[in-house]
């Protein structure tokens, strides 16, 4: 598809570390010049949205597809359009939930061959790392994967195991020749021991699934990159959705020690808390799990702090029957929190009842997390020479989140009925309106992110 050249104003557009009056200059689906406070347009096309904010497109960093082999579960189309409504418009692959999972060179092309013509948005891909796949490693990141993951208790996916010491030694000093990250699901079952009772129960359920089990995991990894640093390995270890506020002095500790340690987290450990989670509604399960109200607000002050570094979806769906919503079950269903579109609104929402601005959570959701997956040059901000990845967004009207404008495969969410602060008017992906005002304008225009050799 031809690009179109024009000029995109508002009187509110978030440039650099300011918001202000500006005109961006489109050529080529790339931001040719950003003209701050006067309407020069270079004889282009204008659209002129008003006081509606400008925004870089937001990076998920943190989304699984689940195609190819689970695509009743969801897949590129339906998650793309989802996250094009969702201002979203770059987003990486998690390497699990697929058949086969990313863990080699040939089950990376057969994801990449499962993009093509069904991108809304841009799209990455996080490969695996599993105690069988540590010779494959290589290979795999010389393929293209922007980095990879591992976790450290069952997954739930049998062909994708945890890992040991053993292996994250190995991998962190693999990963150390090609600078990416290495994402880790990391929690610690020391007793080995599975949950019992729990039924309905999600208080059973919270603590079947202690804190302490992503602490002791995550004092393990900063272990692990303190005795790599001493060999003069420097592995950039990132922890993902972290729940456990606990955590945070272990990772800030970390930080100030000079390791290369980063960490997300997630909308619902910042907008939704045990308390409020009625038994029955399996809708709240995800893992690690959502914790206590006084452990959401000190995760807020550990995005304050840049102990946590942003914030992703960590979108984990799958087909309705696997939730167990006519039984309620807790303990059977399948978990995972549903809600690619609406992060945005819902961290708007949280973030302005504690005096936290905009630009903040752009930073959060777009600037930091492009910059993780080694596409801090390209994506995340609006500047000269960066894609034409834009949201126009009208941070003052309130919506009702509801499963007729679901785009995401599978129309169910735990925010299901919330009232939120913020919609999506447009998002641009490298200058191609891909959403507007609920619409689908054109054809599919998104395209596969590898890293380059």
């Amino acid at each position: 598809m031809p690009h179109n050249d024009f000029a995109l104003q508002s009187r509110r557009v978030i440039v650099g570390s300011q918001v202000c009056p500006a005109t961006l200059i489109i050529r080529g689906g790339v931001i040719d010049e950003v003209v701050t406070g006067s309407r020069k347009n270079h004889g282009l096309p204008i659209e002129d949205v008003g006081n509606w904010m400008l925004m870089p497109g937001l990076v998920d960093t943190h989304v699984h597809i689940n195609e190819p082999g689970r695509t009743e579960w969801e897949g590129y189309t339906s998650a793309t359009r989802s996250a094009a409504a969702g201002g979203i418009t770059t987003v990486v692959d998690m390497p699990l939930n697929c058949t086969p999972v990313t863990t080699t060179a040939d089950a990376l092309a057969r994801k990449i061959d499962s993009v093509v013509g069904n991108l809304w948005v841009d799209c990455g891909f996080w490969g695996g790392v599993i105690p069988s796949s540590l010779e494959d490693l290589v290979e795999l990141v010389e393929a293209g994967v922007l980095g990879v993951k591992s976790f450290t208790i069952d997954s739930g996916i049998d062909d994708f195991p945890p890992v040991e010491e053993i292996h994250l030694r190995r991998a962190m000093r693999i990963l150390n020749d090609y600078q990416v990250p290495y994402l880790i699901h990391a929690e610690l079952d020391k007793d080995g021991e599975k949950p019992f009772g729990i039924g309905t129960s999600y208080r059973r359920f919270l603590e079947s699934r202690p804190s302490q089990w992503e602490n002791d995991a995550i004092a393990l990894l900063v272990r692990l990159c303190r005795e790599a640093r001493n060999e003069g390995i420097d592995s950039h270890m990132h922890i993902v959705h972290v729940s456990s506020a606990d955590a945070l002095k272990l990772i800030a500790e970390a930080k100030a020690g000079g390791l290369s340690m980063t960490a997300e987290t997630c909308p619902h450990y910042l907008t939704l808390c045990s308390e409020d989670i009625p038994d029955g509604k399996p809708l709240f399960k995800c893992c690690p799990p959502i914790r206590e109200k006084e452990n959401r607000e000190r995760l807020w002050q550990g995005l304050r702090d840049q102990i946590v570094d942003f914030i992703v979806s960590d979108h984990s769906p799958c087909s309705p029957h696997l939730r167990c919503l006519d039984s309620g079950n807790v303990e059977q269903a399948w978990g995972g929190i549903s809600s690619l579109q609406f992060g945005l609104s819902i961290i708007w929402t949280e973030a302005k009842q504690r005096s936290v601005d905009l630009l903040q959570v752009s930073d959060w959701m777009s600037t930091r997390p492009a910059k993780l997956a080694g596409l801090g040059s390209c994506k995340g901000r609006l500047a000269p020479g960066y894609d034409a990845d834009i949201v126009v967004f009208d941070d003052t009207k309130r919506y009702k989140i509801r499963p007729e404008i679901i785009h995401y495969r599978h129309h169910v969410t735990p925010y299901e009925g919330r009232l939120v602060d913020g919609v999506v008017m447009a998002t641009y992906v490298r200058g191609h309106k891909v959403y507007v005002d609920g619409q689908f304008p054109g054809t599919p225009v998104g395209q596969p992110l590898l890293r380059p050799h």
